[in-house]
């Protein structure tokens, strides 16, 4: 039996969600396959980018959520 690997199966063995024996499979695959293959270094290329991807709030946000704090009352009303 021929297996059949699909662009989801390559994206579950570049983030480890495969098994020993779909590893071994999904290799196979890639050696065999040529658009498999250009799909893998493609993903691996685009997980390592999204790796580097830094995201930090405007300094408006910032302001602005400092502001709401400073309205805020610190400690809730004491009961009598």
């Amino acid at each position: 039996m021929i297996q059949t690997f699909t662009p989801d199966d390559v994206i579950r063995y570049v983030y480890e969600e495969t098994t020993d024996d779909e590893n071994l499979l999904i290799e196979d695959a890639l050696m065999g396959d040529q658009e498999l293959l250009d799909f893998y270094l493609d993903t691996i290329e685009l997980k390592s980018l999204m790796n580097r991807i830094s995201r930090q709030p405007s300094e408006r946000t910032v302001t602005n959520i400092l502001a709401y704090s400073q309205n805020y009352p610190s400690s809730r009303p004491q009961a009598y």
